[in-house]
């Protein structure tokens, strides 16, 4: 007798070749293979001409007219009859199946299913078919090596075994309170639906179970996080009050709120791994410093790691200038892959002598010979362009330190309870207090001459201005030359002022200074690539003028415009471009609407889907088979609130409701990790 636990080969049928495509589908048990659903399903449910479509896919059931006809030509054919439906007569005809004019005989009844001509008044055949039994027929998803026709026929074999005998994943509570089928219900609807209804209802029921399993996951891989050995961080509080009160400015409530949540993480004897959310501006830094220097007064050290050189810089200098204003006598240094042999050398041996409090780098922290004296924080700065790997080597150079990952680019809930479910998530959504938000505005390249007359009008009231030249994917040379060009032209443009060109293929060191001249306004007008993405910091910069912004992701734009509007000046963003698709035009819409990025975030997940939203080709979002988590986000969230709900129960685990649950998370929790 066949399991689900059985492996697929022990099927009828599944050679070595057909379970090498079996395997590459992702299918390695029965479990596997009936839990491998149709994406879609055909009506076959029959229908009168004049109810029909032009085009539609349809069955008509009727009595066969005229005798089948053959014709052949060359090495093709087609079969043709007639076939009267109540009083209207349609032409059959089926290409390249000659064997179907032996299975029909004048009045004979029979259901066709095909394509209808309505202007012809003719149907082409695909298949005939027992109305009364396929009313739906499943569409798999099937490769080269195996057709959905065979994987059908295996799903026929495997649930004759196995049919009644499956537990539930889902608890029973949870199933009668959401109104779900049980799982030997559901599966049976998903692949032999008797009508549309039972197909919908078995596909909701199946798509709250992949949430619910994926989210116990989630919360399983965040319980043996925190289990894994942490330590509780005796700070101090009154200093912490005491550094609070010495800032130049107020707080926000927002980042009052999440200043509390790090710092009660940080108490507690378990490790922390929490996600700080906040828009460009938001002001996370801060953030980061209090929780830095919490470590600090605990006599423990503390790191941060930037994606980029100049954010590393900008970080140890905006460090060093906070503490020194709160009359602090904190060690910040900083360490990149540019210091010299020497310099470096004698660094590492006072952070590993316990005479830095904070180090500040790049990816330079994960090299084998950075030791630190007690590494009690380590904080990560734009936390999507770190993998787990090397989160995971930060963590092993300390007594595995507490984890504080931050990212200005505005994650939707969505991609919050799917890729980062496992970390804590503190928001920042509130600029600080005197920010004015940022006016954007559209124009055409027929407007350009406008946009320009605007720059210089600022500029000639003191302002400073960013142009960003448009984006050549994957040629960084023509971006360099398109920002040479635009240069060049801003030269000529503004004789006046002091015109500085930034872009990738410039050294550490001249960007370095590029950008020291403009924080100086020895430079009024940055002509720049992409590279001003993430970490520039120009309180006095109140224009970016965007050239051919339909070339860019929202998500991009977004930290562009996260650029200016930094000062208490009125800033702008002026999006030049005109856009060849409506997801060009839409997305630039949606730049002038709002300056929300988790607003905007949002939107680009619903426009673009999940997989590029983070600027990379991976965004880390998991693949669901059955439900979306754009469309069933309130889903998704009513799973994850269960999940939480059934692992904070006492012996939850040990519930005779709850084993069906319990041994598949067993079998299958090998194979999930962290999904970044």
């Amino acid at each position: 007798m066949i399991t689900h636990v059985d492996n697929v080969d022990v099927l009828a049928g599944v050679g070595p070749k057909r379970l090498d495509a079996l395997h590459e589908l992702g299918i390695f048990t029965i479990e596997d293979l009936i839990g491998y659903f149709p994406f879609r399903y055909e009506d076959l449910g029959e229908r009168l001409p004049s109810e029909t479509l032009d085009g539609d896919k349809v069955t008509f059931k009727g009595i066969v007219s005229t005798p089948p006809v053959i014709t052949r030509f060359g090495k093709k054919n087609q079969t043709r009859f007639g076939l009267l439906i109540e009083h209207e007569n349609i032409r059959v005809t089926f290409f390249n199946q000659p064997w179907i004019a032996q299975n029909i005989d004048v009045g004979q009844e029979v259901a066709v299913y095909g394509t209808y001509n309505a202007a012809k008044a003719a149907l082409t055949g695909m298949k005939i078919i027992n109305a009364s039994v396929d009313a739906l027929d499943p569409i798999y998803p099937s490769s080269k090596k195996i057709t959905a026709k065979t994987i059908r026929h295996l799903i026929e074999l495997a649930w004759a075994d196995v049919r009644g005998t499956l537990g539930s994943l889902v608890p029973e509570n949870m199933r009668t309170k959401y109104r779900l089928l049980d799982r030997n219900m559901m599966i049976e609807s998903m692949h032999f639906p008797s009508d549309m209804a039972a197909a919908k209802a078995a596909r909701r029921s199946a798509a709250f179970e992949e949430f619910f399993v994926f989210q116990m996951r989630l919360q399983l891989l965040k319980l043996a996080d925190q289990n894994f050995a942490g330590e509780g961080i005796n700070y101090d509080e009154r200093a912490i009050r005491n550094f609070e009160t010495s800032l130049p400015f107020k707080l926000t409530a927002a980042q009052t709120k999440v200043i509390s949540e790090i710092l009660q993480d940080q108490k507690r004897p378990r490790h922390m791994n929490r996600l700080l959310q906040g828009d460009v501006g938001s002001g996370k830094t801060v953030v980061a410093a209090m929780a830095m220097y919490a470590v600090v007064t605990a006599g423990m050290q503390a790191a941060i790691m930037a994606p980029t050189e100049i954010l590393a810089q900008q970080h140890a200098l905006s460090l060093t200038q906070l503490f020194d204003n709160a009359g602090l006598s904190l060690r910040v240094e900083l360490l990149t892959s540019g210091l010299k042999v020497a310099a470096r050398r004698h660094l590492l041996e006072d952070l590993e002598n316990g005479d830095i409090d904070i180090l500040v780098g790049t990816h330079a922290l994960l090299q084998p010979d950075v030791a630190f004296h007690h590494l009690g924080l380590a904080v990560i700065d734009e936390q999507h362009r770190f993998g787990v790997n090397q989160r995971a080597a930060l963590r092993e150079n300390g007594v595995n330190p507490d984890i504080l990952a931050m990212t200005a680019t505005p994650i939707p809930r969505t991609l919050s309870i799917t890729a980062y479910g496992e970390m804590d998530v503190s928001i920042i959504d509130q600029l600080p207090n005197g920010r004015k938000v940022i006016k954007t505005t559209r124009m055409g390249h027929n407007q350009l001459d406008n946009a320009i007359a605007f720059v210089k009008k600022q500029i000639d009231v003191g302002a400073q201005a960013y142009i960003v030249t448009p984006l050549i994917e994957e040629s960084e040379s023509l971006d360099v030359q398109n920002a040479t060009a635009m240069y060049e032209a801003m030269q000529l443009e503004f004789p006046q002022y002091q015109v500085g060109l930034l872009h990738g293929r410039l050294s550490n060191d001249e960007k370095k200074t590029l950008m020291a001249d403009f924080k100086a306004n020895r430079i009024q007008i940055l002509v720049a690539t992409t590279v001003i993405e993430v970490g520039v910091d120009v309180p006095n910069a109140t224009v970016m003028l965007i050239l051919d912004a339909d070339r860019f992701g929202l998500a991009q734009l977004h930290q562009l415009r996260g650029r200016v509007g930094r000062g208490s000046r009125q800033s702008y963003t002026i999006l030049v471009a005109d856009p060849k698709t409506d997801y060009g035009t839409a997305r630039l819409d949606a730049m002038v609407e709002t300056t929300d990025g988790f607003i905007l975030a949002q939107r680009d997940l619903e426009l673009r889907g999940s997989g590029d939203i983070l600027g990379t080709k991976q965004s880390g979002v998991p693949e669901f088979v059955v439900g979306d988590p754009i469309k069933d986000l309130t889903m998704m969230e009513i799973a994850q609130q269960e999940a939480i709900t059934l692992v904070s129960q006492k012996n939850w685990d040990k519930q005779a409701d709850n084993q069906t649950l319990v041994d598949y998370l067993s079998r299958t929790m090998a194979n999930y990790r962290h999904f970044d």
